[in-house]
Formats: C-alpha cells, structure tokens, sequence
C-alpha cells in the first residue's frame, strides 16, 4: 500500500483498463481521506498527553472530522457537477493537505480541532468527486473495475488505518510521534496535487447550473441534526437534544422536498430508480456493519485480549487478506450471480462473525481468531463494491456528483448509526466483562450482515435477467 501511496503502484491485470493514472491519482483521495478516519483512534492517548487535552477535546479531535465531513458531502458532489468534478478535487486535496499540515503543527487541543473540522470539510469536497469521475470517465467492464478498485482502497483505507498509525507511532519518524499520522498526508497530497491536471480530466458542468442556497442550507443543517446526536449522543448520556434532532432533521428535508429550484441540491427523481433507492439502503446497512465492528473489535482486542495499539493494528491483518482477495474476484462473482453477489456477501460475513462469536465464547487464544477474521473480510469485499455500481449504475452523467455525494453521505450516516447502536450495545454489557460485550455487539453484526442479503432481493433485476442479475457487472 505504500507503493501505492508513492505512486509506484501497478494494478493486478484484471484492473488493467484506458486511463489507469486517472485512477490511481483519484484513489489516492479515497485512501488518505478515509485513512484519516480511522489513524486517528491509535493517536488519542499520545495526543492528550502532548497537548493536555481533557476528554471533551480529544472527543471533538475525532467527531470534528466526521461531523464536518458527513455533513458536507451532497453540497460537495453538488459543486462538482456545476463547477467541474476535476477542479473540485483539485480543491478539496489542496486543502485537505494544508489541513494535515496544521493538525501535524497543532500547538493546543483548540488548533487541531478546528484543523479537524478543516479536514472534514476539505473531504466534503473531494471525495464524492471521485466516484463521479469513475462513473463519468469509464463504462461498460472498465466501470465495473474501477468501482472495484475503489471499494478495494477504501477498505483497505479503513481496515488497515489502525495499523499504519500504530507502526507511525511507534517508529517516532523524526521525533514526530502522533504528528506523523497527520504530516504522512502531506507529500501523498503534494504529488497527486502535481498529476491531477495531467491525468486527470474535466467533466465540463451545464452551462445553466447555479448553487440552490437555501436548499443547501436546509440539507446541510438536517444532516448535522442527523449526525451530531449519533455521534455525541452516547458520551454524553443520550439528553433531550439527541432525542429531538432527529425530528427536526425530517421537518428540514420536508421543506426541501418541497422546493422548487431550477438546479437542486439534491435531484428527488434520482429515488424513484428503484435500483439507486434500494442500493443506497443496502449500502446504509453496509456501513452500519463495518464501522460498528471495527469499533468493538479494536476494544475487545486492547481492553480484552490487552493488545497495545501496534497489536491491535496487526490483528486487523487477516480481515484486510480477506478483503483484498474478496475484492479481486468480486467482479467475477457479481457477472456471474448479478445482486446476489452481494447476498452473498452478507451470508459470509455473518457465517465469519458467528464463528469468531463461537470462538470468543469459548475463550479461545488470538491465534485461533485468524480463519474466522479473514472469512469475514471476504465477505465485506464480496459485498462492497458490486453496491457500489448498482447505486450509481442508472445515474445520469450529470447527476453523478450529486449521486456520489448522497452514496457517500450514507456511508457515514451509516457508520455514525452502526457506531451509536453497536455502544449502546457494547457499553451496556459491559459490567459483564469486555469478552460478554463484544459477544453481544456480534449479535448484532450478524443481524445486520443478514439484513444486508435481504434487502438485497429489493433490488430490481436487469431486463431479460432470470436469475436476478442487475446492470451491475457492466
């Protein structure tokens, strides 16, 4: 991953196509925005150390980012389509890498929140700029592949973020410390900042299309009081607020549903294709899944197996062998089964979550742990990136910045969700000992794992199809 970040990176043949540098710079947007996500986790207890930080702000460090990110998103996809999908990932990697900059140099806990917060926004508008360059630039079977390698970084991303701080931490490059989780992104942004104008190529927006302000005001505020109670809800006790935001937020998109403006936001014909509204379902459940587990697992194996963060990071190694190789021959299982690819993919990762729960239950040692782990991160790769494609499959080229942007809103919808019930969860059993509340946080991914090849079947098949394949193979 590495000499991917550096650019010496070269795609497996089956990932050969037209273009291969647009996507590798593209990607490199995916992969440090999503990896700043999760290598943050590790540098928390370093962080309060240097910086004095009380809990407040080291939950701000963490929440600042995702608030300002998830909320963000359809305003960014947004601007794509009416400014240019390359000049906005142009913008958004510029400061995403000054951003880095002054979290790394952040002299208090003050600075690197508003750094954070910086960060998010800056992601905002990057990262829905990339599937809407993949789905602008490539069709047919190379769509398929570059949404394929797209679903493989951003696993990669966030199975692998806990690993990559730990070993920056512990390698204390140049006496940086945590600052280097941060400061990694600097020259990652420098050189794709150097190769987007070369390699990457303008989708030129409609000549009438301007900004909806009011309707990005009402949107942006209904996500923030959708996002801010699920991710302080929990820490801070569940009070009144977190039980009333979420009605507030569906009297805001009310009223957005129904303006009326000559260039929305967000275009509502996009949720009648049946194919766009089930799959954006199934991805919510996705993430729902995959946030949640990564959270409990790392506090199992920290505050129940007594792992320190370099550890812990390793023994997300198995699920990241399966994900990869999951991710390879996806292409293969979703031209060969269509939407059950994906049910498929639910059924895999359940059948590894109920025996690592087995497992767990029995007390069994870390070792034994592996085979279940790397079953289940074939099961997220089987299942991500054939959703992928059927969400934007239908789409308009020049709705695709928009569409990006509410596929990614609902992946961090999804994770903030996961996050909040699988705590609940979690931190209710937990006088019972972490070992019982990690069982019972399992419980739950399995529900979610098998909800994922449900609501799979809502999924409308390709025409002529007769066994339920869909246009996600193209």
């Amino acid at each position: 991953m590495i000499h991917f970040l550096h650019g010496s990176f070269r795609l497996p043949a089956k990932f050969a196509m037209p273009g291969a540098g647009t996507l590798l710079v593209v990607l490199t947007g995916v992969f440090i925005t999503i990896l700043d996500f999760f290598i943050v986790n590790v540098a928390i207890p370093a962080i309060q150390r240097d910086l004095h930080a009380g809990a407040a702000a080291t939950e701000w460090v963490v929440a600042g980012y995702g608030l300002a990110y998830g909320s963000g998103l359809i305003l960014g996809g947004r601007l794509g389509d009416i400014l240019g999908r390359r000049r906005m990932f142009t913008l958004g990697m510029a400061l995403f890498t000054l951003a880095s900059i002054a979290c790394g140099l952040a002299p208090d806990a003050g600075t690197l929140i508003a750094a954070r917060v910086a960060q998010g926004l800056a992601a905002a508008a990057l990262t829905p700029q990339v599937l809407a360059i993949l789905r602008t630039v490539y069709s047919g079977s190379a769509q398929a592949r570059a949404l394929n390698a797209y679903a493989l970084t951003m696993g990669m991303a966030a199975v692998f973020g806990q690993l990559i701080g730990g070993v920056l931490i512990q390698a204390d490059l140049f006496g940086l410390g945590w600052r280097a989780c941060f400061l990694i992104n600097v020259p990652i942004g420098v050189v794709a900042l150097a190769l987007t104008g070369r390699l990457v190529p303008e989708s030129r927006p409609g000549a009438s299309a301007r900004l909806d302000l009011g309707g990005t005001a009402l949107v942006t505020l209904a996500l923030l009081a959708i996002l801010l109670p699920l991710i302080e809800g929990r820490d801070q006790g569940w009070p009144l607020w977190t039980w009333l935001s979420p009605a507030v937020a569906v009297v805001l998109f009310a009223a957005y549903a129904r303006r009326r403006h000559e260039s929305p936001l967000i275009d509502l014909t996009l949720f009648r294709e049946r194919a766009f509204t089930a799959g954006l379902l199934t991805q919510l459940a996705f993430t729902m899944g995959m946030a949640a587990y990564f959270l409990v697992f790392a506090l199992y194996v920290q505050g129940g197996l007594g792992l320190d963060a370099l550890g812990a990071g390793l023994i997300f190694t198995p699920i990241g062998a399966g994900y990869v190789a999951a991710s390879l021959l996806a292409p293969r299982f979703a031209a060969r089964l269509g939407r059950q690819a994906i049910a498929l993919g639910g059924l895999v990762r359940a059948a590894g979550l109920a025996a690592l729960l087995a497992l767990v239950a029995s007390g069994a040692a870390i070792g034994w742990l592996v085979p279940a782990l790397v079953v289940d991160g074939f099961g997220m790769g089987l299942a991500l990136a054939p959703i992928m494609g059927t969400v934007l499959a239908r789409v308009a080229p020049h709705h695709a910045g928009a569409a990006a942007g509410v596929l990614t809103t609902a992946q961090q919808v999804g994770a903030a969700l996961g996050v909040g019930i699988v705590g609940i969860v979690f931190y209710g059993s937990l006088p019972d000992g972490v070992g019982q509340a990690f069982q019972h946080g399992l419980l739950y991914l399995i529900a979610i794992a098998l909800a994922i090849a449900g609501l799979v079947q809502l999924l409308p098949r390709a025409p002529g199809s007769s066994n339920g394949d869909e246009e996600i193979s193209q």
